[in-house]
């Protein structure tokens, strides 16, 4: 029942998006994107009541007494988040701080209906304490309960504390009074207003599509207008090729002072997805490689591979987020293979989500990557002393 209505959302979201993209014609789509437009009026609407809301203080933040560090986007999915929240994370342990990461888990097993349920009918609040992917030390959740990013997150840090729970309030409360966190980074927390104090906000802009289709959601794929660029602090042009004059002098007209920072997702190595062996860079060339991702942008990662000198002779593509299923891989196997593919490669944040299988015919890699920094390694600097040495 559970996967079946995964699927069923994973298609709408599909057809939606495609919807939205204008890749589908026809009376039906235009029918859908006019009904869309009306209800990104009310989305806007909303926004103004929300942020006019908390500015008069009827709807109340929350200080928790330490750095806040919130990294998001202004628009749905694809921006490469998650490697930048990484080298945060990263930099501000090694300068001395005690770090939890706080995310909303999307699209983590949730909590059971009939407990969310009562306690709305109760009006109680939710005293449930969050789930703990990471204390520091070790990993105590898989990737089904924590969310792929979490998870993903927690693997590649060690020795940095990550929460999930819709409430980052209440999960930076637990992390202090826990764990003893002095800096607290949101992940994807640029709409988080409920979180404030000592806040600096970051915001990432992919070059390939700064500003989505500049429509609001639903009818595109904007949270907020890029007006609300100006809350930033920091601003990161991810997935840059330098070619960014143009980019630049809009976001220096929406904010002009945030430091602007420009960054790409640098591969470092590939690894084996079950056993863990690692392979440099240089094994793709001249090899002939399947792709097998469920990520908003798979493009960019396929493009990745072609750079990398492999020919890729098949690209199997999933929703963003979609759990693999043991039949999918074995088709992707079986697939690739007819294709004459040496290997299968994916992402790390899509081989968080494989299920245990028993082949191995065909080796399964993923491929590690990082943020590096291209232009504003100083604004990066300077961000994180303002942090450390407030």
């Amino acid at each position: 029942m559970r996967e079946s209505f995964r699927a069923w959302t994973e298609n709408l979201e599909t057809f939606l998006l495609e919807v939205i993209l204008e890749q589908r014609r026809g009376a039906r789509a235009a029918t859908v994107r006019a009904i869309l437009f009306g209800m990104s009026g009310v989305f806007r609407v909303a926004i103004k009541i929300r942020r006019f809301l908390y500015n008069v203080r009827i709807l109340r933040d929350s200080t928790l007494g330490v750095q806040v560090i919130a990294i998001g986007n202004l628009t749905v999915g694809g921006t490469g988040k998650t490697p930048v929240v990484e080298k945060f994370a990263r930099e501000l342990r090694d300068q001395g701080r005690n770090v939890a990461i706080l995310s909303r888990g999307y699209r983590s097993k949730p909590t059971p209906l009939h407990k969310r349920l009562l306690n709305k009918l109760l009006l109680r609040d939710d005293t449930t304490p969050p789930r703990v992917v990471s204390d520091g030390k070790s990993l105590l959740l898989d990737s089904e309960m924590a969310g792929d990013e979490p998870y993903m997150l927690a693997s590649n840090l060690k020795d940095v504390v990550v929460l999930v729970d819709k409430d980052r309030v209440k999960s930076g409360r637990y992390a202090i009074e826990k764990f003893g966190c002095d800096t607290l980074l949101l992940d994807d927390g640029f709409q988080y207003w409920k979180l404030r104090g000592r806040r600096q906000d970051i915001v990432l802009i992919d070059r390939q599509s700064p500003f989505g289709n500049e429509r609001l959601l639903p009818r595109g794929t904007l949270r907020e207008p890029p007006s609300h660029l100006a809350r930033a602090s920091t601003i990161f042009i991810t997935k840059s090729d330098g070619n960014t004059e143009e980019l630049r002098k809009r976001i220096t007209r929406l904010n002009p002072g945030a430091g602007i920072i420009e960054c790409i997702h640098h591969p470092l190595y590939l690894e084996d997805v079950f056993t863990g062996q690692r392979l440099e860079l240089s094994w793709l060339k001249g090899r002939t490689v399947a792709s097998f991702s469920g990520i908003a942008q798979p493009e960019s990662f396929e493009q990745s591979l072609v750079n990398l000198g492999a020919e890729v002779v098949y690209a199997k593509r999933f929703a963003d987020h979609h759990r693999f299923t043991q039949q999918e891989v074995i088709n992707a196997i079986n697939r690739s293979k007819k294709r004459q593919a040496e290997t299968i490669i994916t992402t790390q944040k899509d081989a968080v989500r494989f299920p245990k299988i028993d082949r191995r015919d065909l080796p399964m890699y993923f491929m590690r990557v990082e943020i590096k920094i291209l232009s504003g390694a100083k604004d990066f600097q300077d961000c994180v002393r303002k942090i450390c040495f407030r």
